[in-house]
């Protein structure tokens, strides 16, 4: 016999209806994962049919040196640290050149809020890597960056985001969000931006065009509840602007951080975390599996609950290694085109953007797409 609860929640997402906070936390805090996987299941199929989508994407961390060092990160370290590191933009060229046959095409940046370099270094950046390769997309930059570089600039949020865009900026990351609540933030990330100044970043990029994604880390400090107050306010944001592509649920690995005494959320949380987070984010076209964070196979399987991505090939992933995450730090497309087929999926290769570069059949042989947008 279904629970009671959970059917109501069914008949509302057969109805195509918004699901509520009590309906999240219901979700949340039932353990029928099968259920609850089917329901997302049905409402991934409706948004993007049988497709599995992936990128092919070089990661570059500028600097590992950040003044907030959060409580949950382990790639920060101080200015004096041994092995603190900023790259010039010679270096930062060099491994966009060294990309250049791995057919990439996204630039993904992401970096620690360094004391000393000005924001005319990250705007020199953004310049230089779009001269180089000018075809690539570049996604780079956190809220949490953006509204350090207002800071460290006195420009207004508008303004870095304006000058950044005219540099080659493509599209935002959806990292720094962590969890949106006063508490959690002033707890473990009290020296980089707040919620509020987050979310001001996301709407202000969004008002000027740019696309975002958005994420959560989650099973640290933060209560269920405030995962789904998480959701919700994104869910808001998204409403207001429509600016978000895809939502990256991040489960928190400890080691080597300032909180060794909290255990990786298991498989199971991380399933019923995406297919929750599919339910209550119906305004969101992607739900997208990080396998870095989550492991290949809890990835693969997660195709099944809901998500729709499983971001990209990465290259030289730095940032969650540090915390002691045990997945290789990238991975070939042929091996992304495996997983996903044995979901029994249609694998297609996407820009940043969500465009169609390629749908894959079964034998592997590719089909170019021409028409652009398969949402």
């Amino acid at each position: 016999m279904k629970d009671n609860n959970l059917s109501e929640i069914s008949e509302k997402v057969e109805e195509g209806i918004r699901l509520s906070k009590d309906d999240a936390l219901t979700l949340m805090n039932s353990n029928d994962i099968i259920y609850i996987g089917q329901l997302a299941n049905k409402v991934k199929e409706k948004k993007t049919g049988n497709h599995a989508y992936f990128n092919v994407n070089r990661h570059i961390n500028l600097t590992n040196i950040c003044i907030s060092r959060c409580k949950f990160c382990a790639f920060s370290r101080d200015k004096g640290d041994p092995d603190a590191y900023a790259m010039t933009t010679d270096e930062v060229m060099e491994i966009a050149m060294s990309a250049r046959d791995l057919g990439i095409t996204e630039f993904h940046i992401v970096s620690g809020l360094h004391p000393d370099l000005p924001f005319d270094y990250y705007l020199e950046v953004i310049y230089r890597l779009k001269d180089i390769m000018p075809d690539v997309h570049i996604q780079a930059f956190t809220a949490v960056e953006i509204a350090y570089f207002a800071k460290i600039s006195n420009l207004s949020i508008m303004e870095v985001l304006t000058r950044l865009k005219n540099a080659g900026l493509g599209s935002l990351p959806g990292g720094g969000a962590e969890i949106l609540t006063h508490r959690v933030r002033e707890a473990v990330c009290s020296k980089k931006a707040t919620s509020e100044e987050w979310l001001e970043v996301m709407r202000t990029a969004h008002n000027l065009g740019l696309k975002s994604n958005a994420t959560m880390l989650y099973g640290h400090i933060e209560t269920i509840e405030e995962r789904i107050d998480h959701l919700l306010t994104l869910r808001a944001l998204q409403d207001e602007t429509g600016g978000f592509q895809s939502f990256i649920p991040l489960p928190f690995h400890p080691q080597n951080t300032q909180l060794t005494d909290f255990k990786k959320p298991t498989a199971f949380e991380n399933l019923k975390m995406l297919a929750v987070s599919r339910l209550i984010l119906d305004n969101f076209p992607h739900i997208k599996a990080f396998w870095i964070m989550l492991g290949l196979k809890v990835a693969q399987l997660s195709l099944l609950f809901g998500v729709d991505d499983l971001d990209g090939t990465v290259v030289e992933e730095k940032i969650t290694h540090a915390a002691g995450a045990e997945t290789d730090q990238s991975i070939s497309k042929e091996e992304l085109l495996d997983l996903i087929f044995t979901t029994k999926r249609v694998p297609v290769e996407r820009d940043t953007l969500y465009n169609a570069i390629k749908v894959y059949n079964p034998n592997n042989t590719d089909i170019v797409q021409k028409t652009r947008g398969i949402h």
